[in-house]
């Protein structure tokens, strides 16, 4: 059974905190930050676009959560007045540390944080990706010797397929059920994901009608307000202007009537604008949905995956629209966890977080056998480096 509860980590009190690091916007990472603004006004610090994003990111939180947070849109304000925006690899100083961000390759301004303060060098990488994508460049990977490395584990027992060849079945795919007549929705992330799918797209030159909704369209204009953070902007810019930008029920209408590609939040199809188009796109064979984002088990993307079922107008219904997932991961894989693991020196300590208790128990062992010191945390546990 899914569990809809909003839930919060250990609560550490404001006033005990000099800053805050942002690694990236999605919300699982932001989405408590509001709560250490009701008084205190602390700086807060992280690369562009990351401050646009956990806006629009927050307000949506808000709007459809609001009743169960335990902040207000007010404190989203406060804290958007404290937010100090840093470059990459640029050395800053607060207190006695000394803190330096460097490229996360997970999405636009997704960070990992290195933090060098009473002669230890302590490195959490967030959620990163060594890998490059169409929209920016692989996550930094020289160090230096550190003392701890703090990092994610989410698929620290899976090994991803080349992207490049998920790219080209993908477009290989959409062409044949385009050309058939169809059309094939595309449920993905309105920060990140979607402006990657128009990405691949256009660079593969797919000719024929891509339209973008929801979310996704206000992702789409924070990374034309910030070509800086991409990896060629020119070619967003190409991918852009080819896309039908949705913005009124007749829009929709029209375009699940055409076929084209549709890409549109929510991924996981636990809402936007994507449960509309599943409405029409599930009942004809000759259409496609295709899964390119992480399905956490029990929401509705993941019962599609695994079932072909869907809930339409409050009756769950057999889809009879063709049903594929394809690995457009955003996070390293095992081999890319080695590869980060290899290059530690023995005096470095690994802590295992951000996973599923299988994953994170994968890299510890996977830590152990080159010779590293290496733990699982809990949450709430403290450690000395």
């Amino acid at each position: 059974m899914l569990n809809h509860e909003i839930g919060f980590p250990v609560h550490i009190p404001p006033k005990e905190l000099d800053a805050v690091f942002l690694s990236h916007a999605h919300l699982d990472h932001s989405g408590l930050l509001p709560l250490f603004y009701l008084r205190e006004k602390l700086p807060l610090y992280s690369v562009e676009p990351t401050f646009d994003f956990v806006e629009v990111l927050i307000e949506d939180f808000l709007r459809l959560s609001g009743y169960y947070l335990p902040y207000e849109y007010l404190d989203l304000q406060a804290m958007m007045k404290h937010c100090i925006p840093v470059p990459y690899k640029k050395e800053i100083q607060v207190g006695p540390a000394k803190i330096e961000f460097l490229n996360a390759g997970h999405i636009p301004g997704s960070s990992q944080i290195l933090i060098e303060i009473n002669g230890k060098r302590i490195l959490y990488t967030g959620d990163f990706n060594p890998v490059a994508t169409r929209l920016i460049e692989g996550a930094d990977q020289e160090y230096g010797d550190i003392d701890a490395l703090i990092t994610e584990s989410t698929y620290a027992n899976e090994k991803h397929p080349k992207r490049a060849n998920v790219e080209k079945e993908f477009v290989s795919k959409a062409t044949e059920i385009v050309e058939d007549g169809g059309v094939v929705l595309v449920p993905a992330f309105g920060i990140g994901r979607s402006q990657e799918v128009i990405s691949i797209l256009s660079a593969n030159n797919f000719k024929y009608p891509v339209f973008v909704d929801g979310m996704a369209l206000s992702g789409i204009e924070i990374l034309l307000r910030h070509p800086e953070s991409l990896k060629a902007p020119d070619l967003f810019k190409k991918a852009v202007k080819n896309a039908t930008w949705i913005k009124k029920w007749p829009d929709r209408r029209r375009a699940v009537r055409t076929p084209s590609v549709i890409v549109s939040p929510a991924g996981m199809l636990k809402g936007g604008a994507a449960v509309f188009y599943m409405d029409s796109i599930a009942k004809k064979k000759n259409n496609a949905v295709f899964l390119v984002s992480f399905q956490i088990p029990g929401t509705p993307g993941s019962i599609l995956l695994a079932k072909k079922m869907f809930s339409v107008r409050g009756k769950i219904r057999k889809v009879e629209a063709s049903v594929e997932k394809f690995d457009f991961t955003s996070h390293g894989g095992i081999n890319e966890h080695k590869s980060i693991l290899t290059d530690l020196g023995d005096k470095t300590k690994v802590f295992a977080i951000h996973g599923e208790e299988k994953s994170c128990r994968q890299l510890v062992s996977a830590s152990k056998k080159l010779k590293l010191r290496a733990v699982a945390p809990k949450a709430g546990e403290v450690y000395t480096i």
